[in-house]
């Protein structure tokens, strides 16, 4: 566990510096380009004043965890002798493998709704049946093949490891779906979504690390160095956005890596923040329905009832950051003391 603790902070590092560096060079060429954001008019009305920020940020950090992933297994492999994926027996590398697969397919399909959006001019992108059609399919592709290789086991509190046996097709691809949208829903404030991901990947790296998933670990490590430097241009006022590309891609990495580690239930005090964003829009809508045009909340998704209540957006990042650090902290002791 110490040397593969060692490792993932590396990774970090590495890929943090790496990061920050893609970031200097991808700004300027978002710029030229014209990669700008497309402010929509469902947004608090100040929000207009972002119109133009580049986005597709995503690419840089998703850039910097590739590169990072790669470097790091080949010198461990190679140069100092550690395995990483040699030592790994089929199950746990289907999982490393179609686990990373599930990230880069999710990043796929917000890449191809922001050059729809920006490239093609059309500002809503893939439409929702097209996007979550994509979705259903990248989640049920990924759910099969771990059953298929028998890759589904899970760890559920005070029962243990267990097989869900076919209900795990449809339970994995409800989180990856769920997940995926709701990191999106995140994206909508300056630092948010990068923020909520940090703490999440740290939390997420520690749980690896004691659970002896070094491969996953390494993952989500590099994650979290990425986002780290892609918060160096995110955080208020943002020079770069990360696009649907940015966020559906850290919405299938976390579903990867916690049914990576057989721990998927982890998504849900890990990414709390996320969950709670989509639920709040669940609940305006469905409120609105019902009543004939009530709402709950003066907007959702509900970091914006925040801002329309006059909070401003540092200190929605701070408040939403620290909830999640506080249940990721109580999270991590109570299973490293009652569960792992």
């Amino acid at each position: 566990m110490e040397t593969t603790s060692y490792i993932c902070l590396g990774t970090s590092f590495l890929a943090l510096i790496l990061s920050i560096i893609l970031g200097r060079i991808a700004i300027p060429l978002l710029h030229k380009l014209k990669f700008g954001q497309t402010i929509l008019d469902i947004g608090p009305s100040w929000h207009k004043n972002k119109q133009g920020t580049p986005t597709m940020g995503g690419l840089f950090f998703i850039g910097a965890f590739l590169f990072t992933v790669a470097f790091t297994i080949l010198t461990c492999e190679t140069a100092l002798k550690i395995p990483i994926l040699s030592n790994l027996d089929q199950k746990s590398m289907i999982r490393f493998t179609a686990g990373l697969g599930l990230a880069l397919g999710s990043g796929i399909i917000g890449f191809a709704d922001d050059y729809i959006k920006i490239v093609k001019k059309r500002n809503l992108g893939l439409t929702d049946k097209q996007k979550f059609a994509l979705q259903v399919l990248l989640s049920g592709t990924y759910a099969g093949i771990l059953y298929a290789y028998k890759a589904d086991n899970v760890f559920i509190p005070f029962i243990g490891e267990t097989s869900l046996s076919f209900w795990f097709v449809p339970l994995c691809m409800f989180f990856v779906v769920g997940m995926n949208n709701a990191t999106n829903l995140t994206d909508g404030v300056d630092g948010l979504c990068g923020s909520i991901t940090f703490i999440s990947t740290i939390a997420f790296t520690f749980a690896a690390t004691t659970l002896y998933c070094g491969s996953q670990g390494i993952l989500v490590a590099s994650l979290a160095g990425a986002i780290a430097g892609y918060l160096v241009y995110n955080l208020h006022p943002a020079k770069v956005m990360m696009g649907d590309t940015g966020s559906l891609f850290i919405g299938g990495l976390l579903c990867a890596i916690a049914f990576g580690i057989g721990h998927p239930l982890l998504l849900i005090p890990f990414g709390l923040v996320f969950i709670l964003e989509t639920l709040s829009v669940i609940l305006q809508v469905s409120y609105f329905k019902l009543t004939h045009g009530k709402r709950i909340f003066k907007m959702s998704p509900i970091h914006h009832h925040f801002e329309m209540c006059g909070w401003n957006e540092n200190k929605i990042v701070f408040v939403f950051t620290t909830v999640e650090l506080v249940v990721s902290v109580i999270t991590i002791v109570l299973c490293y003391f009652y569960a792992w």
